[in-house]
C-alpha cells in the first residue's frame, strides 16, 4: 500500500506552512506521500524519512524524494531534532504502549508533531507481504487520541481520519 488516507492532508499542510518549518521528519514514508504533497504545494525545506520496509524504499525510490532516508523501525530511531515530525497513518501500526513511547521521545526534541490516524474501527492486515502494514491498534477514537498524546494544541476530524497538531516548544 505505502500510502495514507488523503482527507487530512490539506489541514496538515496548512499547519506545517503556518509553523514556518525548515526540517521535517516523515515517519513511515511508504510511497513518499507526504514529501510529494508538501513539495507540490511549495515546501522547499529538508524532508527526511524513516521507513522500516526496505522494499518500499526501493519500489518508491525514496532516496530521490527525501534528503535522508533511515531504514529502521521508528521505535529504534533516536534523532527527533526536527521542526515537525509527521506520523501520517503510522501509530495504528503499533501497540498503544509503543506509540506513547515513541511520542515521548519525539516530545523531548521536536518542536512540533502531527498525527493523522484513523478514528474509526479500521482493520488492516499485511499488504503485499509487508507485516508492518497490519493495524495493531485499529480502534483509535478522537477522544482517545486527545487523552493519550501530550502537547496536542489543535485537531481536525474527518469521516475516517483525525489529524492532531502538537506543540512541544511552547
Amino acid at each position: 500500500m505505502g500510502t495514507s488516507h488523503p482527507e487530512s492532508r490539506p489541514w496538515i499542510l496548512n499547519k506545517i506552512q503556518s509553523a514556518n518549518t525548515s526540517r521535517i521528519l516523515d515517519v513511515g514514508a511508504g510511497s513518499g506521500t507526504y514529501a510529494t504533497y508538501l513539495q507540490n504545494n511549495g515546501y522547499t525545506g529538508i524532508i527526511d524519512a524513516v521507513e522500516v520496509w526496505k522494499p518500499y524504499i526501493e519500489e518508491f525510490n525514496l532516496y530521490t524524494q527525501y534528503d535522508n532516508v533511515f531504514e529502521k523501525d521508528i521505535r529504534d530511531h533516536e534523532d527527533f531534532n526536527y521542526d515537525v515530525v509527521i506520523f501520517g497513518d503510522i501509530l495504528e501500526h503499533m501497540s498503544k504502549e509503543d506509540a506513547l513511547k515513541v511520542w515521548s521521545k519525539v516530545s523531548k526534541s521536536a518542536s512540533h508533531a502531527v498525527i493523522a490516524i484513523p478514528i474509526i474501527h479500521y482493520h488492516q492486515g499485511e499488504v503485499n507481504g509487508n507485516p508492518y502494514e497490519v493495524h495493531v491498534k485499529d480502534d483509535w477514537s478522537n477522544e482517545e487520541v486527545l487523552e493519550s498524546f501530550s502537547g496536542i494544541s489543535d485537531s481536525w476530524q474527518g469521516n475516517i481520519v483525525g489529524a492532531y497538531w502538537a506543540d512541544f516548544d511552547a
